[in-house]
């Protein structure tokens, strides 16, 4: 198999996250004759920080820092205030097998993932496991079986198009090709690659790493775990501080001081 179409790693974009309305919070704390200044200039530290102080009207008052207020909040496992500061990623080099895990965290999250009806899997890419990675003839067996399911797949194509074409000459191409990979589709392997739109709180994304970092995981899914997880903690250190990168046994795992937040 052309080594281009094999994939080893994950890759991941960070495209959007919360923004922080200043003048609206302002507007809110002079219409309410209090006043707020908070140490950070992460805009979801912000937010999380105003969140957790509107419960108790604490604003001025009390923990000044907002590392350590929102610590305070973690360490209490008040979790519900993580819930107001999303980030969202785009994440490709992934396999299919591993989105049918990702997507079983479900509070908090949102996804739009390809769609194997709608695109071409002609020139589709296969993400070699991890542990076969480490062994020459378990990936060439590997790569033997992704190399028979796609010529299955390009075989059934090209013969399902002239089915459909036939039975059904009054459908648009559209359509013909949608219902043609639709059932050509079902011999393509989990190994496919596919490419995800994900969008999760704050604490959501500590319950994924928490879970998908750890050493008993998948091992595809905890390197996206931690691949995700650095980037979360260079974004706000004040709400992901306490999530740590160790090494185990010779893999990279996550490690969390506050569980279950």
């Amino acid at each position: 198999m052309d080594k281009d179409r094999i994939i080893v790693e994950p890759r991941v974009y960070l495209v959007g996250k919360s923004h922080f309305e200043a003048d609206m919070l302002k507007a809110f704390l002079d219409d309410e004759g209090m006043v707020f200044e908070t140490d950070t200039k992460v805009d979801a530290e912000i937010l999380a920080e105003a969140a957790g102080r509107v419960c108790y009207l604490s604003f001025g008052k009390g923990r000044k820092s907002n590392a350590d207020y929102l610590n305070n909040i973690i360490s209490s496992h008040h979790g519900s205030v993580l819930e107001h500061v999303t980030w969202s990623f785009l994440v490709t080099g992934i396999s299919r097998s591993l989105t049918h895990e990702l997507i079983r965290h479900r509070a908090g999250f949102a996804y739009s993932q390809e769609s194997q009806r709608y695109v071409d899997e002609s020139d589709t890419r296969y993400v070699l496991p991890p542990l076969y990675q480490e062994n020459p003839e378990l990936r060439a067996t590997w790569e033997r079986a992704m190399e028979e399911a796609h010529r299955s797949y390009l075989g059934l194509v090209e013969e399902t198009d002239k089915f459909v074409a036939k039975k059904y000459p009054e459908l648009a191409g559209t359509d013909r090709r949608k219902m043609v990979r639709q059932s050509a589709r079902s011999v393509l392997p989990n190994a496919c690659e596919t490419k995800l739109f994900v969008t999760a709180n704050a604490r959501a994304w500590r319950h994924f790493v928490e879970m998908r970092g750890s050493a008993h995981a998948d091992a595809e899914i905890r390197n996206l775990a931690v691949t995700i997880a650095k980037v979360l903690k260079e974004e706000s250190p004040n709400i992901f501080g306490d999530i740590e990168i160790v090494s185990e046994g010779g893999i990279e795992i996550t490690r969390v001081g506050y569980s279950k937040v």
